[in-house]
């Protein structure tokens, strides 16, 4: 993922409740216009969590980390939401880490829109030919409560320490700290119907260039 700006959240909110009613489930700075994730190498990390019984590997190559830094929710449902929020950064990670535009692993913690930006945003890096490298940190995780069944997870990212690698030539590009490596994520969580545990993503927003996210 990288330094790419979506529409501001207040488009989400106020369509939020018909999206949750209608769904029904299921170098230089090139680098910086695509969603982040794989790293060359098939070496999984230490780092990665185990992939829990029912759910896909979320496993990543060792040179490239994915943190997050945020407290879980006291509210168990928020907590769950957060969780899943996390795991679904992890998979379009994931599916560039595979090379593969249709990983099953973005799929399974996502709806509607979402999944359709993460098969864009991987396909992307697929077509271009990079992985990724080093290190993207997530935090200031917050959740709210969105209509009666939605929950809207929000975090800061900070990708100043990823960088973008040529599938090819292996070669890093690496790019000067700057505003640019700050982005605030939004994504709009729904628990479908038959799930008492697996909250997936239905829409997600990134806003660049945030100045609140700054540590």
């Amino acid at each position: 993922m990288a330094r790419r700006t979506m529409p501001i959240v207040t488009a989400l909110v106020t369509s939020a409740a018909l999206l949750l009613t209608a769904c029904g489930g299921g170098g230089s700075d090139d680098s910086s216009d695509k969603i982040e994730g794989a790293g060359g190498g098939s070496e999984k990390s230490k780092s990665s969590p185990p992939a829990k019984p029912g759910e896909p590997d979320l496993g990543l190559p060792s040179d490239l980390k994915v943190e997050f830094g945020s407290s879980k929710p006291s509210d168990l449902r928020h907590a769950a939401a957060q969780e899943n929020a996390e795991n679904y950064i992890r998979a379009l990670n994931h599916g560039i880490t595979a090379q593969d535009p249709k990983d099953p692993a973005y799929q399974f913690y996502s709806l509607g829109n979402a999944t359709r930006y993460a098969q864009k945003q991987i396909k992307s890096w697929v077509d271009d030919k990079w992985t990724a490298t080093g290190t993207d940190s997530y935090y200031r995780a917050k959740t709210d409560k969105v209509g009666t069944a939605g929950v809207l997870v929000t975090m800061c990212r900070d990708q100043s320490k990823f960088y973008g690698k040529n599938v090819e030539t292996e070669k890093i590009r690496y790019t000067k700290p700057s505003l640019d490596d700050y982005q605030e994520f939004r994504l709009l969580m729904k628990q479908p119907k038959g799930s008492e545990k697996i909250w997936k993503v239905l829409q997600i927003e990134v806003e660049g260039r945030v100045k609140e996210c700054r540590r």
